[in-house]
């Protein structure tokens, strides 16, 4: 029998590329149109949009530095949330310091598998984590991965986790406008909007703005602009000190014409709270902190239709 020669070979490849279907899982072909790289990648991709479509409004919490009480902010929104009987899942995409564990109260706690999958952590009734920190058995030693592998893994925590249905998803972004940003926001392309949160100083507000036109620019909504650490609350006379300016992301916000969802203070109970894993919206939080919040929350819903600003009203 004649054995074919190059000439041969790329006959038949082209051949097989011009009767390809389109559907390569029931490709019958010698040599298969995509690697198995891509075919992971693709049944991937068709988990997470299995995931997503589950979850009602996704929202992306970034700020363009670190520092700023970003993922306090996301825990203790996702709380009071979760408070108004909502379902909503929280997932920290810091890879590389990862605290939602320790300030949504399930540090130490290990997320069950099951069917190929991860369960999340339940953190409250309604209120479901997933972060890397939960999967590392050294919380001490760091992850040192590159870009791709990042972005892989980012991936792999929303397509691979058993999230159900949600009616908020909560990304506790990373510091900064990079790859992993950038992965969670392609990984929402309908995304209900992000919010930014920064301090009141110059210095936060800069690197804000960069995180508001990075928002644009990957054509997501900007939900809002939070100011974290916005006075200095005594816990003894109630007086506010502005210790880093106040107002500087309010204004910031009118000039970029984004909303603005208002200001949460400091106040000394945030450092205990958040290292015992306790919310800043429950009975016993310091009530500038629940009250704060709770006008973040009302200003939020106000964009997403009535019935949810009527629960947060209530």
């Amino acid at each position: 029998m004649k054995q074919p020669d190059a000439t041969d070979k790329n006959s038949e490849k082209q051949e097989s590329a011009d009767d390809c279907s389109g559907d390569c899982a029931k490709c019958a072909a010698a040599n298969p149109c995509e690697t198995e790289q891509q075919r992971q990648h693709r049944l991937q991709q068709k988990r997470l949009e299995e995931r997503a479509a589950l979850m009602r409004h996704q929202i992306l919490i970034i700020s363009g530095k670190g520092g700023v009480g970003k993922s306090t902010v996301a825990a203790n929104l996702a709380w009071a949330l979760a408070a108004l009987e909502f379902e909503v899942g929280l997932l920290d995409a810091d890879l590389h310091g990862p605290t939602i564990p320790l300030i949504a109260g399930v540090k130490g706690h290990l997320p069950i598998g099951k069917g190929g999958a991860f369960v999340p952590v339940k953190a409250g009734e309604r209120f479901r984590v997933m972060s890397m920190g939960l999967l590392t058995p050294d919380q001490n030693a760091p992850i040192i991965w590159r870009g791709p592998l990042r972005a892989n893994v980012i991936r792999q925590l929303i397509a691979d986790v058993e999230w159900g249905r949600l009616d908020f998803f909560i990304v506790d972004l990373p510091p900064g406008t990079g790859d992993e940003p950038l992965t969670v926001a392609q990984a929402f392309p309908k995304a209900a909007g992000a919010i930014v949160v920064s301090t009141p100083q110059e210095a936060s507000l800069s690197d804000c703005r960069k995180a508001v036109n990075f928002v644009r620019a990957v054509e997501l909504p900007v939900l809002g602009v939070i100011e974290n650490m916005s006075g200095f609350v005594c816990p003894h006379c109630g007086e506010q000190t502005d210790i880093f300016g106040r107002g500087g992301a309010e204004r910031m916000a009118a000039q970029m014409g984004v909303p603005f969802l208002g200001a949460v203070p400091l106040v000394p109970d945030v450092v205990v709270r958040a290292d015992r894993g306790q919310s800043l919206v429950h009975p016993e939080a310091p009530e500038a902190s629940r009250r704060a919040f709770e006008a973040v929350v009302d200003a939020l819903m106000s964009q997403f239709g009535v019935e949810e600003a009527a629960a947060a009203g209530g």
